[in-house]
């Protein structure tokens, strides 16, 4: 079955003419950067084909370890970008984002610092008509704010707007997840709205085989239908093997049949983001 990752970080080592960010970011998930050859490694281990690449916050809005990555390993990787909401220049771009070899779309994080008001101050607006003007998909991370995801791609009804993480946050970790989760199900009767159902050990305290996540991942994927569910492991930031986040779903979610997973590992989101799959 072939299987790809919805959300993978690499980044480089810091530098005095590459400082990482620090406004609006998070800190590196780990002291040594992941970079494209060791993830290599890791996909032929856990037998993952493909990557879809997504900058980190630290790396602020660059994307050329991504790009390069996907420039050296085509059948391997692609990314989603970033692009900066506040820049004047990014208005400029936008029109031809999708133009940049390997670049499947964007990725937008609204959890930290001035960004967790950017959805609602106003900052974000001409972002959303531009990406649906120009049929750019968008990931985006607010878990704080999922029923304004909501609102703003039933505003923009050609937008495809997938939501992050199931909309978990990490301060969940351990505590009751339905609550998130009722809030990312509202949202299965938009059609434009997909969901990565990914990263989701993080947001668990307890062992592989993570008994508490199966009927959570279940009931979104009845809501939203397999095509609009996208395995992923966010594999920097994993507190258990690459592996086990694979098996967790074709070996441990019993209730999924053949074609179910077939398209929550890879289908859905290569037809979502036109990444084409070998024939």
């Amino acid at each position: 079955m072939m299987i790809i990752d919805s959300q993978v970080h690499i980044w480089a080592s810091e530098t005095a003419e590459k400082p990482y960010a620090t406004e609006n970011a998070s800190t590196p998930h780990r002291p040594v950067p992941l970079g494209r050859e060791e993830l290599l490694r890791e996909m032929d281990g856990a037998g993952v084909q493909r990557c879809v690449l997504v900058p980190p916050t630290w790396e602020a809005d660059r994307n050329d370890t991504s790009l390069e990555a996907a420039r050296l390993h085509p059948d391997r990787f692609a990314v989603m970008g970033r692009l900066s909401l506040t820049k004047p220049e990014s208005r400029a771009v936008i029109a031809n984002w999708k133009q940049q070899p390997h670049m499947l779309g964007i990725r937008m994080v609204f959890n930290r610092g001035q960004s967790g008001a950017w959805l609602t101050d106003g900052t974000a607006d001409w972002f959303w008509d531009a990406a649906e003007r120009y049929d750019i998909p968008v990931m985006a991370l607010a878990p704080s704010d999922v029923p304004k995801l909501g609102e703003i791609a039933e505003h923009h009804p050609g937008l495809r707007l997938v939501v992050d993480h199931m909309g978990l946050n990490s301060v969940l970790r351990g505590k009751p997840l339905g609550p998130s989760v009722d809030n990312v199900v509202k949202l299965a009767r938009l059609k434009n709205v997909a969901v990565k159902v990914s990263a989701l050990p993080c947001y668990v305290d307890e062992p592989y085989p993570f008994p508490t996540l199966h009927s959570l991942v279940r009931r979104v994927v009845d809501a939203f239908g397999p095509e609009r569910c996208f395995w992923g492991t966010d594999l920097s930031h994993l507190p258990c093997p690459y592996k086990q986040v694979v098996t967790l779903f074709t070996e441990e979610m019993k209730s999924f049949t053949s074609n179910e997973l077939e398209w929550i590992m890879a289908r859905g989101i290569a037809e979502w983001l036109n990444w084409p799959l070998p024939h």
